[in-house]
């Protein structure tokens, strides 16, 4: 069996613990599987031709589908095209193989801004399409709504497991502390970190 997944930070995450668990136990890889970890430099995954040949290559049964471009705020409220265009490429892509390949499994990771941005809390992933996201960010927000409308899509027509995941908080080693794009909490950390190192109590 051969499982397919990224080296961003959440990849980088599940391949530590894949790495570092026992064969076997709740977190380890099975007796028998082969983990393959890609990167952006294996592939462009916008251009679903170039994306097709890497899933033939690898031949997957199983696909973790990380990738994605990304940015904080700032990024997000000045490229909205660019993610809106990016994402949906690199999604169309993945699923598009993976559905031509046979992948038994998809699993991918949306993000807590596909949610209104006036929604009644607790969130529920029925309320992801109540409303519009925030302006903000919304050529992301909408690139990664589409990819359930895609799962949907793919289940209803030809039965496929194709599903998501919207992790909150995400941070961790080998996050992205760039102060001018870099998502709220590691940019927290690099500011903290500066002011100490400064001797600075402002943050």
């Amino acid at each position: 069996m051969t499982d397919k997944i990224g080296t961003g930070l959440v990849g980088s995450a599940i391949r530590w613990v894949i790495e570092n668990e026992p064969v076997g136990t709740r977190f380890g890889k099975k007796e028998g599987e082969k983990w393959v970890f890609l990167s952006s430099g294996d592939c462009d995954l916008r251009g679903e031709e170039e994306t097709l040949r890497l899933f033939e290559m690898y031949k997957p049964k199983h696909v973790i589908h990380l990738a994605a471009i990304v940015g904080g705020l700032f990024a997000n409220m000045s490229r909205k095209l660019d993610f809106l265009q990016d994402n949906i490429k690199i999604n169309q892509s993945v699923l598009h193989s993976s559905h031509v390949l046979g992948v038994k499994k998809v699993v991918s990771c949306l993000s807590t801004c596909v949610f209104p941005d006036e929604v009644t809390y607790p969130l529920t992933e029925e309320k992801i399409h109540a409303g519009p996201p925030h302006h903000s960010n919304f050529g992301y927000a909408y690139a990664k709504r589409l990819v359930d409308i895609q799962n949907h899509a793919y289940h209803e027509q030809f039965g496929s497991q194709f599903t998501s995941v919207i992790p909150t908080n995400v941070f961790g080693p080998g996050d992205n502390y760039d102060l001018k794009d870099a998502h709220v909490i590691p940019s927290l950390i690099h500011r903290c970190y500066f002011s100490k190192s400064k001797c600075l109590l402002r943050l």
